[in-house]
């Protein structure tokens, strides 16, 4: 049984080394009690030898993982072993006391803090028994010095870790002249195990009690009772310290006060330490005995997992022989151009059901992001009817246009084609960037023990879709310029001069009748007293809608001096006065049309010509956002993505696939190789672990 503790020894030392203490909740034995409770003097009584910091305040201020072996001959040297110093022995226990502070200042500080990094401290020597123990720091109310204001919390934390794991032993140290109703470490002990399985009391100073006053009640378990009892035990006093009373001295002194105090006579086989280590000795080793198939359970998983673990970091010995490094190399390479491809057709066992990524990213991109940009332009964006007017204006030169000028509508329609193609280059650097993403994500664990493989294929994957992005790019501007270059107005969806006249008729028409009902009709005009201009207008209503449009003025509006009836209501003048006034109001007007100034003059004509121009091009504009918005996808596709897609082995093969690049290729990472190595040492401890207990069950 004794190989059990041994084993437990082992484990500890094993797991700690390598970061893994919380994987298997080993037995021990923790021992928890107040602020010089004693519980320090107990371990050193107990190894029979000082080793243990003393002073004022909290001396223990990091978990002290301490494992006792039992040396078979009574003449063996006794020594310290400290997991952070590796194979160095100490035989000289001074000098274990001054590594306890030093490593204890190096990680705590000097300011009385405290650290949850444990010190691992082995003991060989004849005269203990094999324990595993944790000395943890004592249980204080309130700060000293420059301790943080939360040490309380923080301790109680700390021990609450320990005694949390259920196959731990809680050793409650309690002074026997205090009230044991107010005994932090029982207190505590309760709220991890109330019904006491796994505590057993130590009471301390029993030879301070007040003068007729005993703790016989507290020892046969009869005001507090604990599955595993109660054990009295008498540590060596201040003075017996400072004088250096020896060990076995004061055990001798300690087994005659039980013996012969009156009290206790019937209880000293019972009480003292060498009892407390014998029982503690028994009681772990029932423990672990009795842990031992859910231990067994334990390391079982763990040696799954572990495996697969390993398996994961893969086998080291591959990468080394040359006849395995050429099939590794076209596999990893399989593998990930495997995984681009089925990320991009949604095939991959491993797709996310949280976020769109892939495919779904792309065809989102597609109809969502980049339709909706094109959505948004508006057919005449940035042009005020100003700027029509303006245009029809200068497309006629000198002459009056008989009908709406074709290259005014030509000259303003291109650049609203122009318009689209921002969006249309924004979609392709879309694609490329998710094609970025996708290729980022296609590694495996195996491709990531070699850096430097995995950072060569995300070198030629970039490099082949900056390739494509160009010639994608300049398609998509040719498709833009394509649509500039040739303005088809016989196009089947285009509405035509025609098709907008009658709209605009149609609009016209609905317009005057909306205004006639809102007219208030009066019954003081006829037809036969009716104004002259009225009269005027409704010979002009004669007239039809388009003959009126492409017409063009009419002959007091085509008057170059003002109307006929202007001139005649002129009074008479001198020449001269009437070529200065006519200079004056040309100059007035020419004033007028230059671009610096305010609006220029809208006439009927020039206004129904605006809005017939804005609605050729709303029309023809939105044909060709429609084949922009069907044609830009189709050539990303093409070019790109599928590109891409088809040719990302072949380029990875004949960029990487070279035999004088394979050892470059398959130097493994440091890190990966030794967890790989750390895996491996973990997993030969889980199994020396486990038939050990097989072999003892």
């Amino acid at each position: 049984m004794n190989d059990l503790i041994e084993l437990t020894n082992k484990l500890q030392t094993v797991v700690s080394s390598i970061g893994a203490e919380s994987a298997l909740d080993l037995p021990l034995i923790t021992v928890v009690g107040s602020q010089s409770s004693g519980k320090s003097s107990v371990l050193e009584t107990i190894i029979q030898r000082d080793f243990l910091p003393r002073g004022s305040g909290i001396v223990t201020r990091r978990p002290l993982i301490l494992q006792l072996v039992t040396l078979p001959s009574p003449e063996s040297a006794e020594y310290g072993e400290f997991l952070h110093t590796k194979d160095k022995k100490y035989y000289d226990f001074n000098e274990i006391k001054k590594e306890i502070e030093q490593e204890t200042n190096r990680l705590a500080g000097g300011n009385k803090g405290i650290s949850r990094m444990p010190i691992h401290l082995r003991i060989y020597s004849p005269k203990v028994l094999n324990l595993t123990l944790v000395d943890l720091p004592g249980l204080t109310k309130i700060p000293i010095g420059d301790q943080p204001n939360d040490i309380e919390k923080q301790i109680r934390s700390l021990i609450m870790d320990y005694i949390s794991n259920p196959n731990s032993i809680i050793l409650a140290v309690t002074p026997a002249n205090s009230d044991l109703v107010n005994s932090d470490s029982l207190k505590m002990a309760r709220q991890v195990d109330p019904e006491g399985k796994r505590t057993i009391g130590v009471l301390t100073k029993l030879d301070l009690m007040d003068a007729g006053t005993n703790a016989l009640d507290i020892l046969t378990g009869r005001s507090y009772p604990l599955k595993l009892g109660f054990i009295g035990v008498i540590n060596r006093s201040q003075q017996d310290i400072l004088t250096n009373k020896p060990m076995h001295m004061a055990i001798q002194a300690e087994n005659d006060f039980f013996k012969q105090h009156p009290a206790y006579r019937s209880v000293a086989s019972r009480c003292g330490t060498q009892y407390l280590s014998k029982q503690l000795n028994t009681i772990l080793h029932a423990h672990i005995k009795e842990k031992l198939p859910e231990l067994r359970t334990k390391l079982s998983s763990l040696i799954n997992q572990t495996q697969q673990e390993l398996k994961q970091y893969g086998d080291s010995t591959i990468c080394t022989q040359p006849v395995f490094k050429g099939p590794l190399i076209l596999k990893l390479l399989t593998q990930f151009s495997n995984n681009f491809i089925s990320a991009i057709d949604g095939s991959s066992p491993e797709m996310s059901t949280k976020d769109l990524c892939g495919g779904a990213r792309i065809y989102y991109i597609f109809n969502h992001v980049f339709g909706q940009a094109l959505d948004s332009i508006p057919a005449c964006s940035n042009l005020s009817n100003n700027d029509i007017r303006t245009a029809i204006r200068n497309s006629t030169g000198p002459r009056p246009s008989l009908f709406v000028p074709e290259l005014a509508f030509d000259l303003l329609v291109r650049p609203q084609i122009k318009l689209l193609e921002v969006p249309s280059l924004r979609c392709v650097e879309l694609v490329y960037e998710e094609l970025m993403k996708i290729c980022h994500s296609a590694d495996t664990k195996e491709l990531l023990r070699y850096p430097r493989l995995h950072q060569r294929l995300i070198e030629v994957v970039s490099e082949l879709l900056r390739e494509r992005l160009r010639p994608t790019s300049s398609y998509v501007e040719s498709l833009i310029a394509i649509e500039r270059a040739y303005i088809n107005t016989n196009h089947p969806d285009f509405l035509g001069a025609a098709g907008a006249m009658a709209n605009l008729e149609t609009e016209s028409r609905k317009k005057k009748r909306l205004e006639h009902k809102r007219k208030p009709v009066s019954s003081s005009f006829d037809g036969r007293n009716m104004p002259d201009y009225e009269a005027h207008d409704e010979s002009n209503n004669k007239e039809s809608f388009l003959n009126y449009f492409f017409g063009g003025a009419s002959k007091d509006e085509r008057a170059a001096l003002g109307s006929q009836e202007m001139l005649a209501k002129a009074q008479y003048a001198p020449p001269i006065s009437v070529n200065s006034m006519m200079e004056n109001e040309m100059m007035k007007k020419l004033e007028q049309a230059s671009i610096h100034d305010g609006p220029m003059m809208v006439t009927d004509r020039e206004e129904l010509e605006t809005h017939l121009i804005r609605t050729l091009i709303t029309s023809y504009f939105n044909i060709v956002r429609k084949n922009i918005q069907d044609l830009v996808p189709k050539t990303v596709m093409h070019l790109l993505v599928n590109n891409c897609r088809e040719s990302i082995q072949t380029k990875l093969v004949s960029s990487l696939y070279k035999e004088d690049m394979f050892d470059e290729l398959l130097q493994e990472d440091d890190a990966i190789a030794s967890e790989r190595e750390k895996c491996k040492h973990l997993l030969e401890v889980y199994k020396e672990a486990f038939d050990i207990i097989k072999d003892a069950m």
